[in-house]
């Protein structure tokens, strides 16, 4: 279709046209009049997401995942976040939302719940692209009521942010509580135990007695290792005494069987001499023999003397092992015995410590969690406070408007088309050609579209191959 057949037709159909445009303009303008108006308030919250959380110190890796917007965006829209506005604007307490809530639910539900479903249809929140803002906007017929519930979501997701951490804080603060109270009391019965088991073995937990006592058990054994060797010796010379006194060490060390040895010597010497000078007959040499014989009986006596010393010491010696090895037993049983007390008491003492860390732990933990759960500050704060819009930002008449003519014209055409289509006509040389398929002769104009006596003169004849056909049509004649 040409645009002269599109101007032919928008021509013939004009009606048409003008009363469908302007029908879909009044209708816009209409609806864009009769519908109420409403205002919309902002809010802007700010989530700082860098700075180190004031309890633990340090920045939470969470909050640095992008998926923590969005979850902010969905914790202010969210059923908890509304129920906190209707309590701090004290909606639940009027009369006639309770009445439109029964007559809505047959007072089945909760009305905190229901109305917060109706608060959440005009609630609009939405994050900044390149920053952490977030707008919390609001619309309502009434301008205040807008800015108030902006405002509300704004405060009460900042109280929801502060709730969110000081009740697990709370739980946790009640948890740690009677954990710290149940590991005081095993800690006090602990230290009774450890306290009774050391009163029992005469335990002190700073004395030395151990480290004494070892000491003196080195020094034992040290004494019976020199005594094993001298009483080694004393038997062996009690042995070398009892086989050959005479040779004995002893016996030739003692000082009175020397002198005698020597005395006798000389005696037998002089016996000897006046035996050769005298005979054995002279008095002489018998009196020098009886001396000689009671020398030796004296000498006798003092070797026996000198062998009975070396078996007493002998005897003395391994009277003092036995005593030493004896004193070192007892002595190595009282140190492992110590060590066997000092060992239940190490394992006393390590439940005590153990439970003291584990008490200490508790209690540290549960003055945290108390601190957390009293503590309101948060990482979200209002930089934008909402206030009652004197425009309103609906309905726009304008766009309305504009959006009325574009679909009044577009309507308008539509109807255009379809009205042609249902009652197709032939309103130009083209439609001939298009429909009749037959050669055109001539176009005749209207009688008041020329002058009078030049119609001849506007005709304009084709030489054609078949005869000619008339056919009539408004706006003309088409031979």
């Amino acid at each position: 279709m040409s645009l002269n057949q599109i101007y032919a037709i928008l021509k013939a159909r004009w009606l048409v046209l003008l009363s469908v445009f302007l029908s879909v303009v009044a209708i816009a303008a209409l609806v864009s009049f009769l519908m109420p108006k409403k205002y919309t308030s902002s809010a802007q919250v700010l989530i700082d997401v860098k700075s180190p959380d004031p309890m633990i110190g340090m920045v939470l890796p969470a909050m640095m995942t992008p998926s923590y917007m969005a979850t902010q965006v969905d914790l202010i829209s969210s059923e908890r976040v509304a129920i906190q506005v209707i309590r701090r604007l004290k909606m639940n307490e009027s009369g006639a939302m309770q009445k439109q809530w029964r007559e809505a639910t047959d007072g089945v539900g909760s009305f905190e719940s229901w109305l917060a479903g109706i608060l959440a249809k005009n609630l609009t929140v939405k994050p900044a692209r390149e920053s952490n803002v977030i707008t919390i906007s609001y619309e309502s017929t009434d301008p205040q009521f807008a800015a108030a519930l902006a405002n509300g979501y704004a405060e009460s997701f900042i109280d929801t942010t502060a709730g969110l951490r000081t009740d697990p804080a709370r739980s946790f603060n009640a948890i740690f509580d009677g954990l710290a109270a149940r590991l005081r009391e095993r800690l006090e019965e602990a230290q009774t135990r450890l306290a009774e088991f050391q009163k029992e073995r005469g335990l002190v937990a700073t004395d030395e007695r151990l480290d004494i006592e070892n000491a003196r058990l080195l020094d034992l054994s040290q004494q019976v290792t020199l005594l094993e060797g001298v009483q080694s010796e004393s038997g062996n010379r009690e042995i070398q005494a009892k086989r050959a006194a005479g040779s004995s060490a002893d016996v030739l060390a003692n000082q009175v069987v020397g002198a005698l040895t020597a005395d006798l010597a000389r005696l037998e010497a002089k016996a000897e001499e006046l035996e050769s000078r005298f005979g054995d007959a002279h008095p002489q040499v018998i009196e020098t023999r009886a001396n000689i014989k009671v020398l030796r009986k004296r000498i006798a006596e003092e070797t026996n003397k000198v062998t009975s010393s070396v078996g007493f010491s002998n005897t003395v010696n391994e009277a003092r092992l036995a005593k030493a090895r004896a004193n070192l037993e007892a002595q190595r049983a009282k140190v492992i015995q110590m060590r066997a007390n000092r060992d239940a008491a190490s394992v006393l003492v390590r439940d005590v410590e153990n439970l003291q860390k584990a008490y200490d732990t508790a209690q540290n933990r549960a003055v945290q969690a108390s601190m957390e759960s009293q503590t309101t500050q948060t990482n979200v704060s209002i930089v934008q406070v909402a206030s009652p819009s004197p425009n309103p930002s609906s309905p726009k008449v304008l766009l309305n408007m504009a959006l009325g003519i574009v679909g009044g014209l577009i309507l308008a055409l539509t109807a255009v088309l379809l009205v042609e289509l249902n009652d197709r006509r032939v309103r130009t040389a083209d439609d001939v050609l298009m429909e009749l398929n037959l050669p055109l002769v001539g176009v005749l104009l209207k009688s008041e579209d020329a002058p009078s006596g030049l119609l001849r003169r506007k005709i304009r004849p084709w030489l054609l191959r078949s005869p000619p056909t008339a056919v009539g049509g408004a706006g003309g004649s088409t031979l």
